[in-house]
């Protein structure tokens, strides 16, 4: 029979098993990923804020613009489409969202962040973070 293509392994009559390498061990390490981490963040500069246990207290302001953190623009419920901006079903419309305000319903918006911070940026000695970063 004449076939079109003549490589081997195209249409062969024969089928043969041709042996297959075996499986070698796998040396390399697993990548290191980068941890996730959930951050709370100011709304007007971005700073990371640190929440004590009983969240974020009415007073409390931004350690880097000094703005107020107690305010709808950092709620998890603040939605601009929404009725009075919020999620939740509140009785009267707070007129300044970037204002310090005691609503009963606030909780502090977080995110979900990716840990970029590395341990190779406290080496000091370029040459052994070098070496750190290529080591066998």
């Amino acid at each position: 029979m004449d076939r079109k293509y003549k490589q081997r392994g195209y249409q062969d009559d024969s089928q043969e098993q041709r042996p297959r390498p075996a499986p070698q061990k796998n040396d390399m390490r697993a990548p290191k990923m980068p941890a996730f981490r959930e951050v709370t963040r100011c709304n007007l500069c971005g700073q990371m804020i640190n929440i004590e246990v009983g969240g974020i207290a009415v007073d409390q302001q931004c350690p880097k613009c000094n703005s107020d953190l107690h305010t709808c623009k950092n709620c998890v419920s603040f939605d601009p489409g929404a009725r009075f901006q919020c999620r939740k079903p509140i009785t009267e419309r707070v007129v300044k969202k970037d204002e310090r305000n005691t609503c009963a319903v606030f909780e502090p918006r977080k995110t979900i962040e990716r840990e970029t911070t590395t341990a190779t940026s406290s080496v000091k000695d370029p040459r052994s973070a070098f070496d750190k970063l290529f080591k066998n």
